[in-house]
C-alpha cells in the first residue's frame, strides 16, 4: 500500500516537472538581455497556482488558429452554378461555394451581394436581411473572400427576358461561413493591372487569362482523342526529365548530383529517347514533353515549354505530315469558328520560302512577294542603297491606302524614323530604298530606275497610284538561317501598318509545310552547334536523313548541298513545328558525327547509347514535335505565349518574378553538389 501510494504521488511530481518544463521551453528566448522583478521568496515559488494560471493562458490558441479550424470543415455545395441556374426551384434549400462580389447595403436591414461561382464564370444574386445572425457577419466580410453561403432560392425580378434566363434565381441568405478573409492590403478591381510578381491576382482578375488556360486544356483533350482513335493507336508514353549532357545544337539546363563531377541535363527534346522507343517495337508514340533550352526570350519561346511530341516506326515524312493535318483539321472543327483546312497543306520549299518572302516561316496572306532585280538597275542606283560588290538586290510592293501617294510617304517616313526602323536604316549592306508610285510624277516617281528598268519592275509588281515600292541589297550567297534583310523588313512594314491602322491585319489560316531544308548549315558563334571541326553543323538536329539516294552520295563530296528530309509546319508567320525522317541505320549515324561533322571521340561517345539501340535493327522512322504553347496562342490570336501559359517566365534570362527564380545558390548546396562560383 505504502510502495502503490510512493509510486503515485512519483508520478503526480513528476506529471507536474514535465508541465513547467514545457511551459518554460515553450517561453521565446529573449535576444537581449530582460530585468524582471520577481518575487524571490520560497512560498511564491513553491506556489503551483501561478505556473498553472500561466500555463493555461499559453495553451489558449492564437485567434488565427480558432478562425482556421472553423474553416477545415464546410458543408459540401447541392450544387454547381451551372446546374444551380438551370434547375433550381423557389422555395429549395441550397448550399453554394463561391467568392463574394463588392456588397451593396440598401438600407440598414437589407444587403444584396453577388456570389461568384469557384470558376469565376457564373454569379447568384444574395439577399439578406436583419433578421438572423447572417446579415451582420455578412456586413462583416470583404469582397473576394472565398465562403459557404446556405440559403432559399426565391424568384428574381428581372427586367427582361433575356436576364430572366440568364440570371432567374436570388438567394434569400440564412447562413454563411467564412473559409478565408481576403486582405484589405490588396485591390482588387476587374480593369486592374497587376504585375507579374502578383500573377496569381492576375489570373484571378482575368478572364481572358483563365479562359485561355481552359481552352488549352481543350485542345490537349482534342489532340489527344485524334492520336488515340488512329489504326494503330499513338500511345501515350512519358520519357525521362533527367537525361544527360548531348550536343543537339541548343544550350542545356545541368542539373548537378551529390556525384562529384557528374550532372544531368534537362532535355531540349525528348528526340533520342523517342527513337530509343521505336527500336523498341512501339510502333506510334506521342507526349506532350516539357522541355527546356537555355536561349533568351522572345514572344514565342520560353526557356521551359512543351511540345506535342510523336514518333511513328515504318513511316515516312509524308505518313507523319497527314497525321498532323488531321491533328490540325480536328481541332479547328472542334474549337475554332472558322472553317477547318480542307485537303493537304501547299508545300513549299525552303529556296522558294526565302527568295519569295525571305523567311523560312512566310506569312503568305498578304502578298508582297520579294524579286530580284539587280540584273536591270543602273549601277548608279545600286551604288546609292549598298557598298556591296555585285550584290543581290530584291524588291517587293506594299500596296497603298486609298490611292494616297502623300498618305503613303507620311507612313514609311514615320515607320523609318521610328525605333522599329533603326535595324533597317543601320543595316551593314546597306539601308532601303524607298519609293512611292505617283502616277502624277515622271515616271510615276522611279526616274532612279531608268526608263527601261521603270517598265519592267511595272510589268513585275503591277503597281497602282500610291503604291510602295522597296529595294533592299544583301550579299550574293547562297541562303542560311531563317530570314534575309529584306525578308525581315517586309515583315516589319506589314506589322506596322496593321498597328498604325494604315492597313487592315490580315485574317484566315494559311497553312503549309516548308520543306527541303539544308541538311547542314555553316557554323555560327552564337549557334553552339553540335561541337565538330568540320565548320558546318546540323540544320535542325544530327539525327535528320538526307531525303534522297542522291542526297546520301552528296554526303561523300559536297555535304552542304545535301536536302534534308525535313518539314516544318507554318501558319500565319508562325513555325507550330518540325519534324523529320530520321536515320535509322547506326553505321550511317556514326558517319555523320564522325565524318561529316567531325565530333570529337569523346563527344561521339556521348550518343552511344542511340548508336546501341539503331544497330539493334531499328526500323525506319519519322515524326514531328508541335509547340504546344504556340499552337493554343495562334488558335486564340495571342501575340505571346506568356497569354497561354500558368506561371510564364519573364525578362531575358527567364525569371519567374512570383517565386523569384532562379535563386541563389547557397554555401551548403555549392558544398553538396561540389560547385563553386567563379567571379567573372
Amino acid at each position: 500500500m505504502m510502495l502503490t501510494r510512493a509510486a503515485h504521488n512519483n508520478l503526480r511530481l513528476r506529471t507536474s516537472y514535465l508541465e513547467i518544463f514545457d511551459f518554460v521551453r515553450s517561453r521565446r528566448v529573449p535576444t537581449a538581455p530582460s530585468y524582471v522583478r520577481i518575487n524571490s521568496s520560497r512560498r511564491a515559488f513553491h506556489g503551483g497556482s501561478c505556473l498553472r494560471q500561466q500555463a493555461r493562458n499559453h495553451s489558449r490558441q492564437p485567434q488565427f488558429l480558432e478562425t482556421y479550424k472553423k474553416a477545415v470543415e464546410f458543408p459540401p455545395a447541392t450544387y454547381d452554378f451551372q446546374t444551380f441556374i438551370s434547375q433550381a426551384s423557389p422555395g429549395q434549400d441550397v448550399i453554394l461555394h463561391g467568392y463574394l462580389g463588392t456588397r451593396n447595403d440598401i438600407s440598414k436591414k437589407l444587403s444584396f451581394v453577388r456570389l461568384q461561382d469557384p470558376s469565376m464564370k457564373y454569379s447568384v444574386q444574395l439577399v439578406s436581411a436583419a433578421r438572423n445572425e447572417s446579415f451582420e457577419k455578412l456586413r462583416s466580410l470583404r469582397p473576394n473572400s472565398p465562403v459557404t453561403v446556405k440559403g432559399k432560392v426565391q424568384a428574381k425580378k428581372a427586367k427582361d427576358a433575356e436576364m430572366e434566363k440568364r440570371d432567374p434565381w436570388e438567394i434569400s441568405l440564412e447562413e454563411i461561413q467564412l473559409l478565408n478573409d481576403f486582405p484589405s492590403d490588396i485591390w482588387m478591381a476587374p480593369d486592374m493591372v497587376h504585375p507579374p510578381k502578383h500573377r496569381h491576382l492576375q489570373l484571378r482578375t482575368s478572364s481572358e487569362l483563365r479562359e485561355a488556360l481552359q481552352f488549352r486544356a481543350q485542345v490537349r483533350n482534342v489532340c489527344r482523342e485524334e492520336l488515340e482513335q488512329g489504326i494503330p493507336p499513338f500511345v501515350e508514353i512519358e520519357t525521362p526529365l533527367l537525361f544527360k549532357s548531348t550536343p543537339e545544337g541548343a544550350r542545356e539546363f545541368l542539373v548537378p548530383t551529390r556525384k562529384h563531377g557528374l550532372a544531368y541535363a534537362l532535355p531540349q527534346s525528348p528526340q533520342q529517347y523517342k527513337q530509343i522507343l521505336m527500336a523498341s517495337g512501339i510502333p506510334r508514340y506521342y507526349q506532350f514533353a516539357r522541355c527546356f533550352r537555355d536561349e533568351d526570350l522572345r514572344a514565342d519561346r520560353q526557356p521551359e515549354f512543351t511540345q506535342l511530341d510523336l514518333e511513328m516506326s515504318f513511316a515516312t515524312g509524308e505518313d507523319v505530315m497527314r497525321v498532323v493535318e488531321g491533328v490540325v483539321r480536328r481541332l479547328w472543327s472542334s474549337l475554332m469558328d472558322t472553317d477547318a483546312p480542307s485537303g493537304s497543306f501547299r508545300k513549299l520549299s525552303y529556296h522558294d520560302a526565302m527568295s519569295r518572302y525571305g523567311s523560312d516561316k512566310p506569312d503568305t496572306r498578304y502578298g508582297m512577294e520579294i524579286h530580284r532585280v539587280e540584273h536591270l538597275l543602273p549601277v548608279d542606283l545600286i551604288n546609292k542603297i549598298t557598298h556591296l560588290t555585285n550584290p543581290i538586290v530584291e524588291v517587293f510592293k506594299l500596296e497603298g491606302n486609298e490611292n494616297d501617294p502623300a498618305a503613303t510617304s507620311e507612313y514609311i517616313t514615320r515607320f523609318l524614323d521610328s525605333p522599329a526602323g533603326t535595324p533597317f536604316n543601320d543595316n551593314p549592306e546597306g539601308g532601303p530604298g524607298i519609293f512611292v508610285y505617283d502616277a502624277k510624277k515622271p515616271l510615276c516617281g522611279l526616274q532612279p530606275f531608268g526608263f527601261q528598268a521603270a517598265e519592267y519592275v511595272e510589268e513585275l509588281l503591277d503597281p497602282d497610284h500610291g503604291d510602295l515600292l522597296v529595294l533592299q541589297a544583301r550579299e550574293a550567297a547562297p541562303f542560311t538561317g531563317g530570314s534575309t534583310p529584306i525578308g525581315d523588313l517586309r515583315r516589319a512594314l506589314y506589322s506596322a501598318s496593321v498597328e498604325t491602322g494604315f492597313k487592315p491585319a490580315a485574317t484566315g489560316f494559311d497553312f503549309l509545310w516548308i520543306v527541303d531544308f539544308p541538311l547542314f548549315s555553316p557554323s555560327s558563334e552564337s549557334e553552339p552547334g553540335q561541337g565538330g571541326a568540320a565548320g558546318i553543323s546540323s540544320t535542325h538536329h544530327p539525327f535528320t536523313a538526307p531525303k534522297s539516294a542522291a542526297d546520301v552520295d552528296l554526303l561523300l563530296t559536297n555535304p552542304t548541298k545535301v536536302v534534308a528530309d525535313h518539314y516544318d509546319l507554318v501558319v500565319n508567320g508562325v513555325e507550330l513545328g518540325g519534324g523529320s525522317r530520321r536515320i535509322h541505320d547506326a553505321a550511317v549515324q556514326e558517319f555523320i558525327l564522325r565524318e561529316v561533322l567531325q565530333m570529337p571521340p569523346e563527344r561521339l561517345t556521348e550518343f552511344s547509347h542511340l548508336l546501341e539501340a539503331l544497330r539493334a535493327g531499328c526500323p525506319p522512322h519519322a515524326g514531328l514535335a508541335l509547340g504546344f504553347d504556340r499552337l493554343v496562342a495562334v488558335m486564340l490570336g495571342k501575340e505571346s505565349v506568356r497569354d497561354v501559359i500558368a506561371f510564364p517566365k519573364t525578362g531575358k534570362l527567364g525569371e519567374d518574378p512570383m517565386v523569384k527564380a532562379p535563386s541563389p545558390v547557397g554555401q551548403e548546396a555549392l558544398e553538396t553538389y561540389h560547385l563553386r562560383l567563379i567571379d567573372e
